[in-house]
């Protein structure tokens, strides 16, 4: 039977709809107008049984208001049907943003289980949208139009979108082919849940308790230290490591024990592998089918080919013919880096033939014989609390924001920190929440997101509220938070995200903010990343937590020294996920070997290393099984070549020149999605980006 709103929607029903959730809006916090300061999520008053009736009645508020647009009486026009369908479900995109943001950040077995019910609903909801055949009428009547209707950017590339968005989703599809795209849309939803849900029970999973001090040979002071508080936090006697990151990278980085290396490292990348509950081998053959499936239902030979449709590099061979040109250019280099840490292990009494878990830890021997750079030595001048003052700093030397803490805005969980965003005139711009430190109900990792995005609403704008999250060295009875040099660079590297988010200055949701092409959305990320590297900034921040001194210029000299440090062997690897991705989503057929086969295979060419048994990357690897990177993690490489162009322009004005930062902000951090990212660029950089600066700046030329 074919499904319309208008079954779905009587009139008298959407009263019905409306009568009870004026019935709700009494007990249920998510329902009330959010009367709190700039209209952040209520997270105090919000309890777990509060969502599920949410969703329930603010998909059918959406319903009926998607219902409007349809039998809106006047011709089809940009107004009252394009920018409709982008103002229509507000409600329930704020809830939706609230409850998959806490699922990733502080979720527990009932949300999971939540999470469960309500992703098939919001697929059918949005199939429901996607495959209306009334509501694309008048989309398309309006598209084919657009020459005449005298549109700016920003209006036509929504226009383009929204109607794109329809085709792209199954709305020339024949009914018998929009029921098989409905089961494909509910099934990923659920999948992809499943498959994030399976790696972070099996990082949880993963203890290994010490209780010989013997064996923390080699370790730092704030690595054991971390180490003792964490067993002291379970009530256990000794040092306890997990495969969270703070954890399992400084002691796959530093301890002595090959044994215990060996141990840690094979638990952190056997992660869903085990053949147990939690195994993902089954769940990706089902994922890779599944898009491959949709994408033929679609017309595409595969589901690279759908993806990269819209993006900057617009086919899989453009983005094929790209990695292996970085491959090639990384290969020798790589080799190099490679015999030099096998060499000097030798020099060090190392016998045998080196192995994974001894890569990092000879490597950063002789980074530090090398450069005389070790971690110990640069974290106690990167205090969390003096890096908070460092970034948001340097934001306001370049586009003169300030962010001031407000303990009175409501959050998530006690170890979150919210702030509000000015202007330099005063104008409110952003509410950011930070959320630093790693705990069993996060995942791992660090990303920016968003509560609300920027938009205009009636002629008022919007303003956003934007939460970045990571997973930073915790702080200890003893010791404040003490940042790695790497975590330095991922706080500018997710902060750079949020500015793209704080700083928007669009006209809709569907434009605005990270709302961009995914090859270009890694720009203002990366490209804030360069500044770490720069003495200028450094001195500005960086002193040392106990007496204040500030960062010695020649321990600056050795970061920067370092800074291309295994600089080939860092590009194979990154290449190798790519090459690895890529793998999956250009199959024109179902895939038919063993995901194991299948990674050994796509991975060789950047391989360096025997292989490890058991050890996987794909089982664990959420951006392209339950992110939004499937043929898309090229990207993290394609930005590089633009963030090295653009920031060649810092370089050359000054690394604080305000008229470089004015034009970035203005050229990109505003634009959002509102035109092709091409053109934001050009009129930035005034020229298409080369990736000879990427080159240059890597040592690879």
């Amino acid at each position: 039977m074919k499904k319309t709103f208008k079954a779905l929607l009587p009139a008298f029903l959407i009263l019905l709809i409306m009568n009870n959730s004026v019935a709700e809006n009494h007990e249920n916090p998510l329902l009330k107008p959010f009367n709190t300061l700039h209209q952040t999520a209520p997270f105090e008053e919000i309890k777990n049984e509060h969502y599920l009736p949410a969703f329930k009645i603010t998909i059918e508020e959406a319903r009926a208001e998607i219902q409007q647009v349809i039998d809106n009486k006047e011709k089809p026009g940009f107004e009252n049907t394009v920018v409709a369908m982008d103002k229509a479900g507000q409600r329930l995109g704020t809830i939706r943003k609230v409850f998959f943001n806490l699922n990733s950040a502080e979720t527990n077995d009932e949300i999971q289980k939540i999470a469960q019910e309500v992703a098939p609903m919001l697929a059918e909801f949005s199939n429901d949208i996607s495959l209306n055949k009334d509501l694309f009428e008048r989309v398309k009547v309006v598209y084919n139009q657009k020459d005449k209707l005298k549109l700016d950017a920003e209006q036509q590339t929504l226009l383009e979108k929204s109607y794109l968005g329809f085709v792209r989703n199954g709305a020339n599809l024949t009914e018998e082919q929009k029921v098989r795209y409905r089961e494909i849309s509910a099934e990923l939803s659920k999948l992809s849940l499943k498959f994030s849900e399976n790696v972070l029970a099996e990082t949880n999973a993963f203890e290994m308790l010490i209780t010989d001090e013997a064996d923390l040979s080699g370790l730092p002071g704030f690595a054991k230290e971390a180490a003792a508080h964490a067993a002291k936090s379970k009530g256990k006697e000794g040092w306890l490591f997990t495969l969270q990151f703070p954890s399992f990278g400084p002691f796959i980085k530093y301890a002595d024990s090959r044994e215990l290396r060996e141990k840690i490292y094979r638990a952190f990348t056997t992660k869903a592998n085990k053949g147990n509950e939690y195994d993902n081998n089954e769940l990706i053959k089902k994922i890779v089918d599944l898009k491959h499936e949709r994408a033929n239902l679609l017309g595409y030979d595969s589901h690279a080919d759908f993806q990269l449709e819209r993006r900057m590099a617009e086919t899989q061979e453009r983005v094929l013919e790209f990695l292996d040109d970085l491959h090639k250019a990384s290969r020798p280099v790589a080799e190099k880096d490679f015999a030099e840490v096998t060499e000097f292990a030798k020099e060090l009494g190392f016998t045998g033939k080196i192995q994974r878990w001894d890569w990092t830890y000879y490597s950063e021997k002789l980074k530090n014989a090398r450069y005389g750079f070790n971690e110990e030595e640069v974290k106690p001048y990167f205090k969390l609390e003096n890096v908070i003052d460092g970034v948001f700093g340097l934001a306001k030397t370049l586009y003169g924001i300030e962010l001031k803490e407000n303990k009175d805005i409501q959050v998530y969980h006690p170890d979150v920190l919210a702030y509000e965003v000015f202007d330099e005139s005063g104008k409110f711009l952003s509410v950011l929440y930070m959320d630093f430190f790693p705990r069993e109900g996060k995942r791992s990792g660090a990303w920016m997101t968003s509560f609300r995005d920027q938009h205009l609403k009636d002629g008022k704008d919007v303003r956003p509220h934007v939460s970045i999250v990571t997973n930073f060295t915790k702080p200890t009875d003893t010791t404040p938070s003490l940042l790695t040099f790497e975590e330095v660079t991922t706080f500018l590297h997710e902060f750079g995200h949020g500015l793209h988010g704080m700083l928007s200055k669009c006209q809709y949701s569907g434009t605005s903010g990270t709302s961009v092409f995914w090859d270009f959305v890694e720009l203002p990320s990366q490209i804030h990343e360069n500044w770490a590297y720069e003495k200028e900034w450094l001195d500005l921040f960086a002193v040392h937590y106990e007496t204040g001194e500030k960062i010695p210029a020649e321990l600056i000299e050795k970061i920067v020294a370092a800074k291309n440090f295994q600089s080939g062997y860092m590009s194979e690897r990154q290449l190798s996920f790519g090459m690895l991705d890529m793998a999956y989503h250009v199959l024109t057929e179902p895939l038919s070997e063993k995901p194991a086969e299948l990674e050994a295979k796509a991975m060789a060419p950047t391989e360096l290393f025997d292989p490890v048994e058991g050890s996987m990357m794909s089982t664990a690897f959420s951006h392209i099984f339950a992110g939004g990177y499937a043929a898309g993690y090229y990207s993290y490489k394609w930005a590089e070549v633009l963030d090295a162009d653009a920031f060649a322009a810092f370089k050359e004005n000054g690394i604080f020149d305000k008229e470089t930062a004015d034009s970035f902000r203005e050229n990109i951090l505003e634009k959002g999605g509102s035109e092709h990212p091409m053109l934001l660029y050009k009129r930035f950089r005034g020229q298409e980006p080369t990736v000879d600066a990427l080159l240059e700046r890597s040592g690879l030329k």
